[in-house]
C-alpha cells in the first residue's frame, strides 16, 4: 500500500472512533509510527486529508448504494437492502463526524452536500418511479417534493440536537425513519410486503 493509502486508512480509522475534529496530524502521525515531515510530505494539512478521506468514502458508498439498490427484487425490498448496509456503515461512524464536518471543514462538508443533492436524489427518484411502476407505492406520489423530503430527513437525522447521540444512536433512528417513509408512500401491496420484511404478522381481519 502506497504511504498516502496508509494516511488515508489511518485518519478514516481514527475519524470514525474519535470523530474528526479531537483527530490531530500528530495523532495520524503517532497511529502510523511516521514522522510529520513524511505527513506534510503528502498533505500540507489536515484539511486536505479530511477532504480525501471524503471524497474516497463517498466513492465506495456510491459503489455499495448501487449494490443494494441493484439486488432487490422490487423497489421495498431495494430499501430494506439499503437499511441493512446503513446498519452495517452507521454502527463504525462516530456521532460527532457530520457535526464536524459541517462546522469545522467546509470543503469536505460541500462534497457530501452535493453528493446528497445528486446521487442520492437520483437514486430515491428512481426508487419512487419504480415503485410506483410495480404498485407498491402509491400513483398519487408528488416525486419531486417526496424525494426531498426524504432528503431532508437524511440531513435530520445527523442532527445532534434533534437526536442526541447519548440517547439516539444512528442504525435506530435510521430504521425508524425508513420504515416511517416507507408507510406513508406504500399502497396495501406495498404494506404487506413492508410487514414481510419487517417479519410482522398481519392480524386477521
Amino acid at each position: 500500500m502506497e504511504i498516502k493509502d496508509r494516511i488515508l486508512v489511518a485518519a478514516i480509522e481514527l475519524f470514525m472512533r474519535n470523530g474528526i475534529r479531537s483527530v490531530s496530524m500528530d495523532d495520524i502521525a503517532t497511529h502510523l509510527a511516521m514522522s510529520k515531515k513524511t505527513l506534510y510530505k503528502w498533505f500540507e494539512n489536515k484539511d486536505q486529508i479530511v477532504l480525501a478521506v471524503m471524497q474516497g468514502r463517498l466513492n465506495r458508498e456510491e459503489v455499495d448504494c448501487e449494490q443494494a439498490f441493484a439486488t432487490g427484487s422490487n423497489a421495498i425490498e431495494a430499501m430494506f437492502n439499503l437499511v441493512t448496509w446503513h446498519k452495517e456503515m452507521l454502527a463504525s461512524i462516530h456521532p460527532s463526524i457530520f457535526h464536524d464536518l459541517q462546522k469545522y471543514y467546509p470543503q469536505a462538508w460541500l462534497l457530501f452536500e452535493q453528493h446528497k443533492n445528486t446521487f442520492i436524489l437520483e437514486k430515491i427518484l428512481a426508487n419512487l418511479r419504480r415503485g410506483m411502476e410495480e404498485g407498491l407505492y402509491r400513483p398519487d406520489l408528488d416525486v419531486e417534493v417526496m424525494a426531498r423530503l426524504h432528503l431532508a430527513e437524511i440531513e435530520l437525522m445527523f442532527n445532534n440536537t434533534v437526536f442526541p447521540p447519548k440517547q439516539f444512536g444512528l442504525q435506530r433512528v435510521n430504521v425508524v425513519m425508513i420504515e416511517h417513509y416507507l408507510t406513508g408512500i406504500s399502497t396495501l401491496k406495498g404494506h404487506r410486503l413492508i410487514n414481510q420484511y419487517r417479519n410482522v404478522t398481519e392480524p386477521a381481519e
